[in-house]
């Protein structure tokens, strides 16, 4: 696993890789002054199209309701922290590469293929996707593997609308989450880091639970390309890795899928990858946490808690051994 880390050996961010929030709102002045003809040739458009993505697109919003049964009352992520320090390997494996790489990723059209033990296979466009029931802003904490936490205001409606509208077979037993593997769009999609596509899975029962989230943006808008837009799941009492992004298909099968991560290093990332204070990952402790944006370098850490803290899954894994099946 390639992860790029800082000279004091923690995952947080350099200030340089922090946007400040008055650089995204000069956006719309380039973009004027590219049109106007300060900037000219194909060449140079791309090179301003990067720019302008670099300092953030002026995002089409969301509206959605607060779901507060469903919101944690902490202090925010920064939009800039959340937009700016990311896993998404399909675009290089810094932290800082998705926002400098994703300007590439196109998303529209889109579809998504819901197929496998189902009633009613669909594809379904991405805008009635989004419509395809009323949409909630709920505030999650988002735990990663490497020991960084965030938390931030998502958009969009219980997995389980969808699953309904498929009316899965008594066969299904997982859902699997398959995303877009683009060369031509997704520079990391060449490495060998990983085996493309990127694939998760959910136990049924996991992606029926009310909290796991359909997910179409944040902070009010539509996802920003780095955070997995135009589609993705956020499943908050599980690692951040399981909460697939720019997904194309979803498929409902018999048999637990091969996922990427644990398909690639099975004794570090198990299937379920519930958070986990008491089961360490083999080269770091799992015990406690930094969260981004919260006082820099020095600040101390907080204790990871079970289920990332949303114990109403509990139930999900009653007579189930958490170190077996981390």
């Amino acid at each position: 696993m390639l992860i790029k880390r800082n000279p004091n050996g923690i995952d947080l961010p350099f200030s340089s890789e922090i946007t400040p929030q008055d650089v995204y709102e000069g956006r719309r002045q380039f973009l004027a002054r590219v049109a106007a003809g300060a900037v000219v040739g194909s060449g140079l458009w791309e090179m301003a199209n990067r720019q302008a993505f670099a300092q953030g697109a002026a995002l089409a919003k969301l509206p959605a309701t607060r779901n507060a049964a469903f919101s944690t009352g902490e202090t925010q992520t920064s939009f800039a922290d959340a937009t700016h320090y990311n896993n998404f390997y399909e675009f290089g494996t810094d932290k800082s590469d998705p926002a400098e790489n994703a300007h590439t990723l196109r998303t529209r059209p889109w579809t998504v293929q819901v197929e496998g033990e189902v009633r009613k296979p669909m594809t379904i466009d991405i805008d009635r996707l989004t419509k395809l029931a009323p949409l909630e802003e709920r505030i999650y904490r988002l735990r990663c593997v490497e020991g960084w936490s965030m938390v931030i205001p998502w958009v969009g409606y219980s997995l389980s609308n969808l699953i309904k509208q498929v009316e899965p077979t008594g066969n299904a037993k997982y859902v699997e989450f398959v995303t877009l593997a683009d060369r031509k769009q997704m520079p990391g999609v060449g490495s060998r880091v990983l085996e493309w596509p990127y694939v998760e899975g959910l136990r049924m029962d996991e992606a029926m639970h009310p909290l796991a989230l359909l997910t179409v943006g944040m902070y009010g808008q539509v996802l920003p390309n780095q955070n997995g837009a135009p589609v993705r799941i956020v499943v908050p009492w599980k690692y951040g890795f399981k909460s697939a992004k720019s997904i194309v298909k979803i498929r409902f099968v018999r048999d637990q899928p091969k996922t990427a991560w644990n398909g690639i290093a099975p004794n570090e990332y198990g299937f379920y990858s519930n958070v986990n204070p008491n089961v360490d990952h083999p080269r770091w402790s799992q015990a406690s946490e930094r969260r981004i944006g919260e006082g820099g370098l020095f600040t101390p850490k907080r204790k990871t808690l079970l289920f990332n803290g949303y114990n109403e899954v509990a139930s999900l894994y009653t007579g189930m051994d958490l170190k077996k099946f981390y």
